[in-house]
């Protein structure tokens, strides 16, 4: 038996502190309230068992255990992105069926949270007595620019190892660099298009798109023709106000925008195809010429890749078009080698040739973190004590609290290759078997960081 298997203790108390804490509908971007009831929850059941606590500001704080000069740490947040429409289940409920759990935040990342104070109770109730303090750090903020652990660590210190399971099994050393951009028109300046909108986080792909159009019955029976050739389901309804389309393709995490139909770009591109750019004006004119149907960014001249971290991916998370407001959000992931500067000079400059602004919203510097420093030696070692086998290292699209840490941490866990977790998706899920793997693994990395 290895030790990570003691979390098996406390399955019920687990399943039933996840439940509650999936209940609460901390969607960060909109629900800043509930997110911090989310926080209050976590932090209460830690005081509950007995560990010191603190909370900074409204959006992050810690449970602690043991003594010590130096300190090891978990990571992890209980925000979420909204759940979107579609669930085959409740999205706010923990709910196990066919061999899988749901629920909003079950990976990403309520379920993790919860594993990890459970790893310190079974630290605890084993009369292990670590040689370093063992923290795990809750943050609330996490899918809206990770302001959450710059407040948190405003006021604390730096952990001088740490991980945090947000991303998938093995170890990942790299993190590409992430720009999040507004770019945007003063008003809207076109003739048929009225309304549109797609998406909600600007960190996901939008699988849902709406439009509102002014636009004679010959023009409809060909915008209808060009949709049935297109990938994605259309529906067109006529309104007092004209033709209304909605879209339907498939979301995905925007670190991974090739698994997901981007229906906000798919349907510029058949308005544009049938009406012309100009009439649907200069923002959606930017969108199908500067991004149109890619990924790589090759039409912005920012395509680029490296042999540590891979190519530089883009993602048109959200678009809002009425008479009030004109704007994308793009999300753009470059390699740890990029030069972020030019990136997003190349963005500006494209844009403003379509008389367009563009503010940067959100960066986070790549991660690259050393394969022979000791917090690897002792993850790998957790793993292979539970899988049998040592895990890989690899690099990552995805942004992690692993790059707040200074490299002085990963990401590491929860989920497993080959598990699809719909993480920002409907039925977000993980195969029940895999989350005690995980729960296995983390107690006994938890544990490593403990002793060495």
């Amino acid at each position: 038996m290895n030790f990570g298997e003691k979390i098996f203790d406390y399955k019920e108390e687990i399943m039933h502190d996840l439940n509650e804490l999936i209940s609460i509908q901390s969607v960060s971007g909109t629900n800043p309230e509930e997110a911090e009831k989310a926080l209050d929850y976590i932090l209460g059941r830690a005081k509950e068992m007995g560990f010191e606590t603190k909370k900074v500001g409204k959006v992050a704080g810690h449970a602690q255990f043991g003594e010590g000069k130096e300190l090891a740490a978990v990571l992890a947040h209980v925000d979420v992105v909204p759940a979107g429409e579609g669930w085959s289940v409740s999205p706010f409920a923990l709910t196990e069926k066919d061999g899988r759990l749901y629920g909003r935040g079950v990976v990403d990342n309520k379920g993790p949270a919860i594993i990890a104070l459970y790893c310190l109770k079974a630290l605890k109730d084993s009369g292990i007595e670590p040689k370093r303090r063992i923290r795990v750090i809750f943050g609330a903020e996490e899918e809206i620019g990770m302001n959450d652990m710059e407040t948190y660590f405003a006021f604390e210190e730096l952990p001088d190892m740490a991980f945090t399971p947000d991303s998938e099994y093995g170890i990942c050393l790299k993190e590409k660099g992430i720009m999040q951009l507004e770019v945007s028109a003063q008003s809207h300046d076109g003739t048929i298009l009225t309304e549109f909108q797609s998406g909600g986080a600007v960190n996901a792909v939008p699988s849902k798109a709406h439009a509102l159009v002014d636009c004679t019955e010959s023009e409809d029976n060909q915008l209808r023709r060009f949709a049935d050739a297109k990938p994605g389901e259309y529906d067109f309804i006529y309104t007092m106000d004209g033709l209304h389309i909605s879209a339907k393709g498939k979301a995905a995490h925007a670190s991974t925008p090739e698994l997901g139909l981007n229906m906000a770009t798919h349907l510029i591109r058949i308005l544009a195809a049938n009406f012309g750019q100009f009439a649907l004006g200069s923002l959606c004119s930017f969108i199908d010429d500067a991004i149109g149907l890619e990924i790589d960014g090759s039409s912005l001249d920012i395509a680029c890749s490296d042999e540590e971290s891979g190519a530089l991916t883009v993602n048109l998370g959200r678009v809002d078009i009425n008479e009030n407001i004109c704007r994308a959000l793009i999300d753009v992931r470059y390699p740890v080698t990029a030069d972020s500067g030019r990136i997003l000079r190349r963005i500006r400059q494209r844009a403003a040739y379509d008389g367009l602004k563009t503010k940067l919203l959100n960066h986070e510097y790549p991660l690259s973190m050393e394969k022979d420093a000791p917090v690897i030696e002792i993850l790998s070692q957790a793993y292979e004590n539970v899988i049998g086998e040592k895990p890989e290292l690899y690099s990552t699209g995805g942004g992690t609290y692993a790059r707040t840490l200074n490299n002085r941490g990963v990401a590491f866990g929860p989920t497993f290759p080959g598990d699809e977790t719909h993480i920002h998706d409907v039925d977000e899920s993980i195969d029940t078997e895999n989350f005690w793997k995980h729960a296995q693994i983390c107690l006994e990395a938890v544990k490593g960081m403990s002793k060495i």
